[in-house]
């Protein structure tokens, strides 16, 4: 997996956990102030799109991660 695969999975398991954590089924941590992380994933890859600046790709790049396939 490259970088922009690990981004969009990572950002994914984030905003299902958050998600999941936030709605009343959840009875061990359940929280409406999870939301608050939903909307930090969302507002990262929302300023991606413009910016083309992602802090989690530049820890993965630190880490060794490729960044394209070959």
């Amino acid at each position: 997996m490259i970088i922009t695969d690990w981004v969009h999975t990572i950002a994914g398991f984030f905003i299902l956990l958050s998600l999941s954590l936030g709605v009343d089924a959840s009875p061990i941590f359940m929280s409406k102030y999870w939301l608050f992380f939903t909307a930090f994933v969302g507002l990262n890859l929302f300023q991606f799109g413009f910016t083309k600046f992602c802090p989690l790709a530049l820890i993965l790049k630190a880490l060794g991660v490729p960044e394209n396939r070959s």
